[in-house]
């Protein structure tokens, strides 16, 4: 694409890889993990899918006030030092130390398993969802995705975990998710009834499972046995991502919450600044309005708006 200035004054940029042609908004954990917790903690945002891998050869990374932060996990933590956000207000010491332990098992050890099914066992399909235009796109896209598969394959030797048959790595996976639906159990959100801050790594995570990987034995197991994972899933995808449409979209995850309105989807946008329209409480009432309408009246939601005009009209109010 072609380079662009990027002003991050008062703006996140998030840096994150290019939307896949299936209608699920990443085919990463961790950029579904980022952009999700950007819109649970209300936070305003603007993607630029570049490709260009952060200082430290990570993706996704922010820029915010010229300030180039990479690893979900420190980005997290910059925004809640510059900007005061915190979806973990509500948990307490015990409950944190185990959000902790949670997410590094989710990001260090059940990650690489999914890997292995998006990037090597699965790879024909995975190929399918890529994104890239142009008349040499399904050579690049070959090219592409079987770098990409001998690229895991290293790491998981040296990670460890890919030294183990395949069976072996399956027989894993399956008790990280089995450990999930135990811990999430009945309850709205891993910790309990509120959103906090691993629930965006879990969701990011599981939604692969849910969506990318068709006919697979992740797929079946949260669409089959774990449904209560599926119907977290569901959950977390209509509230924060009124947009995410599915083709598989059906009534047998929705939850009592579910409305009409939650089925009202526009198409997922490339270049976009995102910020929900209201703040809901755990009830869906509405309880404050979030300044993410422009002075005309338009709502802000995923449209290609002009952050300096925007900015420049709040500041001569």
């Amino acid at each position: 694409r072609k380079e662009q200035e990027l002003d991050s004054k008062d703006a996140i940029i998030l840096h994150q890889f290019s939307r896949p042609n299936n209608g699920v908004p990443s085919l990463s954990p961790f950029c579904l993990k980022m952009e999700t917790y950007l819109r649970m903690a209300d936070l305003p945002y603007q993607n630029y899918f570049d490709g260009k891998l952060s200082p430290q050869g990570k993706m996704p990374w922010i820029e915010y006030n010229h300030k180039k932060v990479s690893g979900t996990e420190f980005i997290i933590d910059f925004l809640e030092e510059k900007l005061g956000v915190n979806l973990n207000k509500h948990l307490g010491p015990h409950e944190r130390a185990v959000s902790r332990a949670v997410t590094k098992m989710v990001e260090e050890h059940f990650y690489w398993t999914l890997a292995y099914c998006q990037w090597v066992e699965n790879l024909h399909e995975t190929q399918k969802m890529v994104s890239l235009f142009g008349p040499f796109s399904d050579l690049l896209k070959w090219i592409l995705c079987h770098l990409t598969k001998g690229i895991v394959k290293r790491e998981m030797y040296g990670h460890g975990i890919g030294r183990f048959s395949e069976e072996e790595m399956y027989t894993l996976m399956e008790k990280d998710m089995r450990t999930l639906a135990g811990l999430l159990g009945d309850k709205k959100y891993i910790m309990g009834p509120h959103v906090s801050t691993v629930d965006a790594t879990v969701f990011g995570h599981l939604a692969q499972a849910m969506w990318t990987l068709p006919g697979t034995r992740p797929e079946r197991l949260i669409k089959g046995e774990l449904i209560n994972l599926a119907m977290y899933c569901e959950r977390i995808r209509r509230k924060f991502w009124p947009e995410w449409h599915h083709d598989d979209d059906n009534t047998l995850y929705e939850s009592e919450e579910s409305s009409e309105a939650s089925k009202t989807y526009s198409p997922l946008q490339d270049f976009s600044f995102y910020s929900r329209t209201e703040t809901f409480d755990e009830e869906g009432n509405s309880i404050s309005q979030t300044p993410d309408t422009d002075y005309t009246g338009h709502s802000l939601f995923d449209s290609d708006v002009d952050m300096d005009e925007y900015r420049d009209h709040e500041q001569c109010k």
